[in-house]
C-alpha cells in the first residue's frame, strides 16, 4: 500500500539554480520527517532540473514533475494534481523555512479541528543577507475572509492549508499573472473556517531583484481584480461561508478603492526604491487624508522603500539620493491628489523620521525635510541649513558615544551658541531627552543680536512681521487687565478693614434686585404701629437706611467706616430725620432705650461666637422695653454643611439667630426665611408681655441672582470646604480637565466634544461642593518649577477652540461655583466659525474679539490652540513658528495680559512643537499626553483628561476622584 504523507511540498523552480539547493535543505532540516516534496521543474534553462534530479536521488521522499506553464500558478496547480498529504505547503524556489516550521504549524491544527489553514510570521532576507523585522497579521486569525479581501497579508510559504480544499477550490487562478497566491487564498478564507496564528517568524522570504512582485503595473492591475472579487460573490467557489456569500462588508474596513489604494502606494514607494515611477499619483486618491492616518502611510511607503531599494532600515537614509527625489515628488503629488499639501508634508515628516530613527548617522544625512548629523558635545560648531531643511535630527556625541538625541524645528544656520544652549540641558537630563527643550524665549533674542541668517535671526523676523501684523489689525488692544483689589486683612484694625472695603463705592452692589427683595422683606418685618428712635448699626453707604427713615420718627445711622457714612449722608441729606455717627458697635456704647435697631449682613465679622454672645447682650440692653431687634444674615456652611449656604469662613445666620435667641432680655417674635438667608425681629419683652410662638413664614427668592453673590453659594450644601482642605491635604497631581462644546444641540458625528449646558453645570456643581478650586496654567507651572505640592483640591479647567456658546452657558455656570477656566481660541479665526469640523456638520460659532476682552475683564483667562487649527505635524517649522507668534501677539492685545500657554489642535504634536513654542515666549503647552498632570511633568507638554459629552456624571466624578486617591 502507498504511504500518504502528512504534508505535500509543492516548490515550483524555473531557472532556480543559485536558490534552489537552500530551499530544499531547509525541508531535509525539518524535525518532522512525514512530508514529501513535490518540485515542479517549470521549463527551466539553467542547472534546475540536474539539482532536482540530485535531490530526488538522494532522499525518496523528493518527487519531480515538469511544467512548461512559466508561472508560478500553473507549476503549483501542476504540483497539486499529484500531491498526497493531508496538508499542502507551498515553497518557492528562493525562500526557505525554520527547522521546526512544520512541527509547529502541524501542533497548532492539532488544537484546533475545524481549521482549514495555520499560517506564521516571515521575514524577509535581503540579497546581501540582511534580515528585515519579522511581520505578522493577527487579524487573519480573527477576520480571515475581510483581511484577504482587501490585501495579502501573509508569505505564500508561511502557510499550511487543508489540500482538500485546496483541490475543490480548483487551485491557482493562472490567468494572473501576479497575485495568484492572494486570491487562493481569499477564496479558501471565503469557506468562513478557522485559521490559526503561530506567533512565530519560521518562513523566510529572498527578496530578488527580478521577482515578479517588482512589475509594478502587473501587480496593480492583478490586485483590483482579486480585491474587486473580494467585494462581490465569487462563484469559482461552490460552498461560500454565509457572511461571506456576497463579498467583504465595507462598513467593517477599508473600501475596495481604499483597498486598491493602499497597495499602490506600497508599489509606488517600491518603485521610488527601484528607480523607476510607473504609478498614477491619481491612483492613490483613495488614501485617508486624516492626521490619523499620516503615520500608517509613512510606514506602508517606508516597507516598499525597502524592498524596491533592496534595503534594510539602516540602509535608507544612507541611500537617499537614490530615491529621496522620487519619493518625496511622490508625496508632494499626494498631497495635491487630497488637495492638503499640509497632509502630504505630515506624511514627509513620519518617514523622514522612520528613516532616520533607523540610521546611526556616521555621515550626515541630508534627506528632504530633515538633516540628520552627529554633533560633538563638547566642541559644537556652526551648521549651516541645506535649502529646504527645516529640521534638524542630532546625535549628541560624547567619546564616541551617543549622549542624547535631539530634534528640533531650525529655520536657519545653528550657531555654535544655539549649539550649546540646546546641549546645556541634555548634559543634566540623561540619555532619555529626545524632547527635551532650550529654557530660553524669544524675549531674549535682543540680547543676542542675532545674525539674520541664523535660527533665531530669522525667528526675530517672523516675530516682527506678527507684531507689524497686530498693530495693523482693526481690533482695539486692550488696556492691561488691572488686579482684583485684595480686601484688606481684618486682624485687630476694624477700622482699617472695612475702610478697604469701602475704598471702592457700593461694594456689594446694593442696588441689585436680589438685595432691594431682602431689604423690602426687612421692611415687611418691622413690628406694628410707630416707632419712635431706631439705630441702625452698620448702615453702609446708606441705600437701605434712605428705605427705612420714613417709617421711623427718628434714625440714627451708624457705621464704623468714616468713608461710608459720608456716602450715607450724601445719599439721605434730604431726609430731616436721620442723624449719622461713626460707631464701632463692638467697642463703643450704644445709645440706650430704643424702639428698634437693625443690624443686618455684619454679624459675620465678629472673632468668634464669644465676642458675638458680649455684642447680643449689648443689644438687648440698648432696647426700651416692647423695643424690636431685627437681624439679616445669610447662611453659612460652616453652621450647617448640609444645606445650601455661602462658602464663607464664618459663622451665618444660624449661629447668629441661635446665639440672640439665647440671650437674655431679646425673644424671637417672627422670621422670614429663605433658602439663602433669614431675616428675624426678636423683641425685649414689656413686664405685662404674653409669651407667644414666633411666627415663622418660608418664602422663595424670586430675585435674579447676580454672579458676585452666587460665586459664594453651594446649593445643597458641601460635602468638603475648600478651606479645610487647603489646610489639611497637600497633593503631588491634579486633574487638568479638557472640554470643547458646550451646547444642547449639534453634528451627531462630534457629539463626543459636546455637553449639555445642564451636564456641565452639574459637572461644576460637584467639583464646587467637593471643595475644588480653579487654578491657572501659570500657577500650575510655578509649582511644578518649585516643586511645590498642591495645597488643597486644585483642578485647571481648559477649554479648547473658543466656541461662543463657551460664553452663553459655560462660563455663567463657571462663575456661579465661583470657577474660572483657560480657553484656547485660534486666532486666525476668532468670530468666525469652527471650519475644521465642516465635514461632519455646521460649523459652531467662535467667539470674537470683544466677547475675549469681556470674558477676559471678569475674570476668564486664554491661551493660544495657534492661529488656523490645523495639526501642527504638518506645518513647516516656518509656518508653525508664525502661527505660534501671532497667536500668542493677538491673545494678549485682546486680553491685556501676556500669554504664556498653548494647546496643540487635535491635540497632535511632534518633536518640533515644544522648543518653538518656548523659542516664541511660551511657557506651558498641552499635547496629546492623556491623565493627571504631577510634579514631575514637563511644562512644555502637559497631559490632559478629556471630559466627553457622550459620558454621566458618575464618570465624571470616578475620573476626578482617581486622581486624588
Amino acid at each position: 500500500m502507498t504511504h500518504n504523507p502528512l504534508v505535500s511540498i509543492v516548490v515550483p523552480a524555473h531557472n532556480a539554480e543559485v536558490t534552489l539547493a537552500r530551499a530544499l535543505d531547509s525541508l531535509l532540516d525539518q524535525e518532522i520527517v512525514d512530508w514529501e516534496a513535490i518540485i515542479v521543474d517549470d521549463a527551466s534553462t539553467d542547472r534546475t532540473p540536474a539539482i532536482i534530479a540530485g535531490y530526488v536521488e538522494q532522499d525518496a521522499r523528493f518527487r519531480t514533475s515538469s511544467s512548461c506553464a512559466y508561472s508560478p500558478a500553473g507549476a503549483r496547480n501542476s504540483g497539486i494534481s499529484t500531491a498526497r498529504g493531508r496538508w499542502l505547503m507551498f515553497l518557492d524556489a528562493d525562500d526557505w523555512v525554520d527547522a521546526s516550521f512544520l512541527t509547529k504549524m502541524l501542533a497548532a491544527l492539532k488544537t484546533a479541528s475545524d481549521a482549514v489553514a495555520a499560517y506564521c510570521g516571515s521575514q524577509r532576507v535581503m540579497p546581501d543577507g540582511e534580515l528585515i523585522l519579522s511581520s505578522i497579521s493577527p487579524e487573519v486569525a480573527i477576520q480571515p475572509f475581510e483581511t484577504f479581501a482587501r490585501r495579502c497579508a501573509i508569505a505564500t510559504h508561511a502557510l499550511l492549508v487543508d489540500r482538500e480544499a485546496i483541490v475543490e477550490l480548483g487551485g491557482f487562478d493562472v490567468s494572473l499573472r501576479t497575485c495568484e497566491n492572494w486570491d487562493l487564498w481569499q477564496r479558501l478564507a471565503r469557506l468562513g473556517k478557522n485559521w490559526v496564528m503561530v506567533d512565530e517568524p519560521l518562513a523566510f522570504h529572498w527578496v530578488s531583484p527580478s521577482a515578479l512582485s517588482r512589475n509594478s503595473t502587473q501587480m496593480l492591475a492583478d490586485a483590483e481584480i482579486v480585491i474587486a472579487r473580494g467585494f462581490s460573490p465569487d462563484l469559482r467557489g461552490k460552498h461560500p461561508g454565509s457572511a461571506h456569500a456576497n463579498g467583504a462588508v465595507e462598513a467593517i474596513g477599508r473600501t475596495a478603492s481604499e483597498a486598491l489604494a493602499w497597495f499602490a502606494l506600497w508599489n509606488a514607494a517600491s518603485d521610488c526604491g527601484g528607480g523607476s515611477g510607473s504609478i498614477n499619483p491619481q491612483s492613490l486618491r483613495a488614501l485617508p487624508a486624516g492626521r490619523k492616518w499620516a503615520r500608517e502611510i509613512a510606514k506602508v511607503a517606508f516597507d516598499g522603500l525597502m524592498v524596491g531599494s533592496l534595503s534594510v532600515p539602516a540602509q535608507l537614509a544612507a541611500r537617499w539620493d537614490r530615491f529621496g527625489g522620487a519619493l518625496t515628488e511622490l508625496i508632494i503629488e499626494l498631497g495635491k491628489v487630497w488637495g492638503d499639501p499640509v497632509a502630504g508634508r505630515r506624511v514627509q515628516y513620519h518617514l523622514e523620521q522612520m528613516l532616520l530613527d533607523a540610521d546611526d548617522l556616521a555621515a550626515p544625512r541630508r534627506l528632504a525635510r530633515t538633516l540628520g548629523i552627529r554633533v560633538d558635545a563638547r566642541n559644537p560648531t556652526l551648521t549651516e541649513l541645506p535649502e529646504g531643511i527645516d529640521q534638524i535630527y542630532a546625535y549628541l556625541m560624547m567619546d564616541d558615544q551617543i549622549e542624547a538625541v535631539v530634534q528640533f524645528g531650525v529655520l536657519g544656520t545653528v550657531t555654535r551658541d544655539h549649539w550649546i544652549e540646546l546641549i546645556a540641558p541634555q548634559k543634566d537630563a540623561g540619555a532619555d531627552t529626545s524632547n527635551t527643550l532650550a529654557a530660553e524665549a524669544l524675549s531674549t533674542t535682543a540680547e543676542r543680536r542675532p545674525d539674520p541668517d541664523s535660527h533665531f535671526g530669522k525667528l526675530e523676523r517672523l516675530a516682527a512681521q506678527a507684531r507689524e501684523l497686530v498693530r495693523s489689525s482693526a481690533e482695539p488692544a486692550e488696556p492691561p487687565v488691572a488686579p482684583r483689589r485684595a480686601r484688606a486683612r481684618h486682624d485687630k484694625d476694624r477700622t482699617s478693614f472695612w475702610n478697604g472695603y469701602f475704598a471702592t463705592e457700593d461694594p456689594w452692589n446694593y442696588g441689585s434686585s436680589y438685595e432691594q427683595e431682602k431689604y423690602e422683606r426687612q421692611l415687611e418685618i418691622l413690628p406694628a404701629g410707630p416707632i419712635g428712635r431706631a439705630l441702625e448699626l452698620a448702615c453702609a453707604e446708606g441705600h437701605f437706611t434712605r428705605q427705612l427713615a420714613p417709617r421711623v420718627g427718628h434714625l440714627t445711622a451708624t457705621d464704623i467706616s468714616a468713608i461710608a457714612v459720608g456716602r450715607a449722608r450724601a445719599r439721605c441729606s434730604d431726609q430731616p430725620n436721620i442723624e449719622f455717627g461713626v460707631l464701632d458697635f463692638s467697642a463703643d456704647t450704644l445709645p440706650g432705650e430704643m424702639d428698634l435697631i437693625f443690624c443686618s449682613e455684619v454679624l459675620y465679622y465678629l472673632d468668634d461666637l464669644a465676642e458675638l454672645r458680649r455684642i447680643t447682650k449689648k443689644f438687648a440692653e440698648a432696647l426700651a422695653p416692647g423695643g424690636s431687634f431685627i437681624s439679616a444674615h445669610a447662611f453659612v456652611l460652616r453652621d450647617n454643611v448640609e444645606r445650601t449656604g455661602f462658602d464663607w469662613n464664618t459663622f451665618g445666620a444660624q449661629a447668629i439667630s441661635e446665639t440672640l435667641a439665647g440671650t437674655e432680655g431679646l425673644v424671637l417674635v417672627q422670621s422670614i426665611q429663605t433658602e439663602l438667608y433669614r431675616i428675624d425681629r426678636f423683641r425685649r419683652p414689656s413686664p405685662d408681655d404674653v409669651a407667644t410662638e414666633p411666627m415663622i413664614d418660608h418664602v422663595p427668592i424670586r430675585a435674579p441672582i447676580g454672579i458676585g453673590v452666587a460665586r459664594n453659594i453651594v446649593w445643597g450644601g458641601a460635602r468638603a470646604l475648600r478651606r479645610d482642605v487647603a489646610r489639611s491635604e497637600r497633593r503631588q497631581r491634579i486633574p487638568v480637565l479638557m472640554y470643547h462644546s458646550v451646547a444642547d444641540d449639534g453634528p451627531t458625528a462630534l457629539a463626543r466634544f459636546r455637553l449639555t449646558p445642564a451636564a456641565f453645570a452639574s459637572q461644576m456643581a460637584w467639583l464646587r461642593a467637593n471643595g475644588f478650586h480653579a487654578i491657572t496654567s501659570e500657577q500650575m507651572e510655578w509649582s511644578i518649577a518649585n516643586r511645590q505640592p498642591f495645597a488643597g483640591r486644585p483642578v485647571l479647567i481648559t477649554f479648547d477652540d473658543g466656541f461662543q456658546n463657551f460664553a452663553d452657558h459655560a462660563w455663567p455656570t463657571l462663575r456661579a461655583n465661583d470657577l474660572t477656566a483657560e480657553v484656547f481660541l485660534v486666532t486666525d479665526l476668532v468670530g468666525e466659525s469652527a471650519k475644521w469640523d465642516a465635514v461632519s456638520g455646521p460649523p459652531t460659532q467662535l467667539m470674537n474679539a470683544g466677547t475675549v476682552r469681556r470674558l477676559a475683564a471678569e475674570g476668564a483667562f486664554f491661551g493660544s490652540h495657534l492661529a488656523t487649527h490645523r495639526a501642527i505635524d504638518g506645518l513647516s517649522s516656518s509656518d508653525l513658528a508664525a502661527e505660534l507668534l501671532r497667536s500668542r501677539m493677538f491673545i494678549e492685545r485682546w486680553t491685556g495680559r501676556p500669554t504664556s500657554a498653548f494647546a496643540a489642535p487635535f491635540s497632535v504634536t511632534d518633536r518640533r512643537l515644544g522648543r518653538l513654542a518656548k523659542e516664541s515666549g511660551y511657557r506651558i503647552g498641552f499635547g496629546g499626553r492623556h491623565g493627571p498632570a504631577d510634579l514631575n511633568c514637563d511644562p512644555i507638554d502637559l497631559p490632559r483628561i478629556e471630559i466627553r459629552g457622550d459620558r454621566s456624571l458618575d464618570d465624571f466624578v470616578a475620573t476626578v476622584e482617581a486622581v486624588l486617591d
